[in-house]
């Protein structure tokens, strides 16, 4: 089985050769993979529904749309932290499934942890304590009451004011704390964990139970572009060029 992983694509007007290229691999070589999953912040902009006729959300949505309409595979989306206001909506309009995070998926029999990965950064106590307030079900329930304006307005400050809380935050602050990583990983009863959300692209090999254990994080698409290749036994992370050049 062939799958595909890819996220924190943050794709936004600023950089229309990331919406270029994403469009192209999901009109592409993707269209091999059995199973696509989007792990999250595959905007820039903080969501705030569908009905937000920005132009670009309309090209990926219909982006989405194609790929899931047409052959066998799967589109499977999970929420990150500029998107934890997607829902039922979003699922209509481009036909994905959206997934809970963490989700355990079977990899050719081999149980696989996804996750968005910013739950994994617990050192980073006030983002942490954020997080808790806007996934609240009665804040977000208040959120889609709002006019579409002011939940513009709302998601503009929300970015500002996240922008600048990272600037100042150390790198090992914003970074996954490994304890989170073996005590999650414990809890779900698997050697493979697949995340975003810190953008250290990276293949991340230690021991859980003294056994060998994995930790892929997925790349940025900010300067350069990521995607991981799953198929069978063989795992890449590759850049989008690389996995066309090689399909």
């Amino acid at each position: 089985m062939t799958s595909l992983f890819i996220s924190d694509l943050h794709l936004s007007t600023e950089r229309p050769e990331k919406l270029e290229l994403f469009k192209t691999l999901l009109t592409g070589p993707a269209k091999n993979a059995e199973a696509l999953f989007i792990l999250g912040d595959l905007f820039e902009r903080f969501w705030i529904g569908v009905d937000d006729d920005h132009e670009l959300n309309a090209e990926v949505i219909s982006t989405l749309a194609d790929y899931a309409l047409h052959g066998n595979h799967k589109l499977y989306v999970m929420r990150g932290n500029r998107d934890f206001y997607l829902d039922q909506n979003f699922e209509s309009v481009t036909g994905c499934q959206l997934i809970p995070d963490p989700t355990v998926i079977d990899l050719d029999g081999r149980n696989i942890l996804l996750m968005h990965g910013d739950t994994l950064c617990t050192s980073d106590v006030h983002y942490q304590r954020w997080r808790r307030f806007i996934t609240n079900r009665i804040i977000r329930k208040t959120f889609f009451t709002l006019p579409l304006n002011i939940r513009g307005k709302i998601s503009y400050g929300v970015r500002g004011i996240a922008r600048r809380a990272s600037s100042k935050k150390p790198p090992e602050i914003t970074d996954v704390n490994q304890d989170a990583v073996v005590s999650i990983m414990n809890e779900y009863g698997v050697q493979d964990l697949i995340h975003g959300h810190t953008h250290r692209q990276a293949i991340n090999e230690f021991s859980i139970n003294d056994k060998p254990a994995r930790r892929i994080v997925l790349g940025a698409w900010y300067e350069k572009d990521c995607v991981l290749l799953c198929n069978g036994a063989e795992v890449q992370l590759l850049s989008v060029g690389e996995f066309m050049e090689q399909s």
